[in-house]
């Protein structure tokens, strides 16, 4: 599969296990919304220089890629000949996907490391909402409040952890691309159950694999994917897929 082909490329080293979890829900989530393997409608909402997009328009799937920013689009566009496919680029606010997309014109939305940059939430999840078909799902990935908690204090700033912790710390400015804001599972299942949508279930990213060395998973295989089995294991653990440094939120539209 083409997913497959992209964590092949990050074979060895933690930069695989970064992402693997994250893959790994996706190719679930695309077997869902086309059981039987034909072409479907995405957007990705945000996607940038396409990361997600391409990788699924090489499966076969009708993409749209809306962004604010025009030279990630263009990067997108460059990527997306090198790899033969067509995605179609348009730029503009998230708030605006459907008027944009299209309103009701996608089986799959994908909503990846927006919420923790826009003014409002709720309003985006509401868009990705509109955006989807009946029976369609959403894919929303987010920094997650708790695991950015358990970062800040290792790092020795325990202030910003605690002021993390209580819901009131801010990252950097915009442009730095730092979380000005975190969510927690409810957080997000609140705004996708008000926007409409019925949260079906919630995967921890990089639970352990920001915390660990990069250095010793890069010269040993046997460990990256020791780490790999971990962190799928604890992907869906009640518990600790809290600590994640982002949760993965898919939400269907009825």
């Amino acid at each position: 599969m083409a997913v497959a082909a992209e964590q092949g490329k990050r074979v060895r080293g933690g930069s695989r296990v970064r992402s693997a979890v994250l893959w790994d829900a996706l190719r679930a989530l695309v077997d869902r919304v086309a059981p039987d393997g034909g072409p479907r409608d995405v957007v990705d909402v945000g996607g940038g220089t396409g990361g997600f997009a391409v990788p699924l328009a090489r499966l076969g799937h009708r993409v749209t890629v809306v962004d604010a920013n025009p030279d990630a689009l263009a990067a997108l566009e460059r990527r997306a000949a090198d790899a033969g496919v067509r995605v179609r680029a348009v730029q503009g606010d998230a708030v605006d996907a459907p008027g944009l997309a299209g309103e009701g014109s996608a089986d799959l939305v994908l909503c990846h490391r927006v919420l923790e940059y826009v003014d409002d939430p709720a309003a985006v999840l509401a868009a990705m909402a509109a955006t989807v078909r009946p029976g369609g799902s959403v894919s929303v990935l987010s920094a997650g409040r708790f695991g950015a908690v358990v970062q800040r204090a290792l790092a020795g700033h325990f202030d910003d952890a605690l002021r993390t912790l209580a819901g009131t710390a801010e990252g950097a400015a915009p442009q730095e691309r730092a979380p000005r804001r975190y969510h927690t599972r409810e957080d997000l299942a609140g705004l996708a159950s008000g926007a409409g949508l019925k949260p079906v279930e919630v995967h921890g990213v990089r639970i352990f694999t920001d915390l660990v060395p990069a250095g010793p998973l890069d010269a040993d295989a046997a460990s990256a994917d020791a780490l790999l089995a971990l962190e799928s294991a604890a992907a869906v653990h009640p518990v600790l897929r809290e600590l994640a440094a982002q949760l993965h939120l898919v939400a269907e539209r009825p």
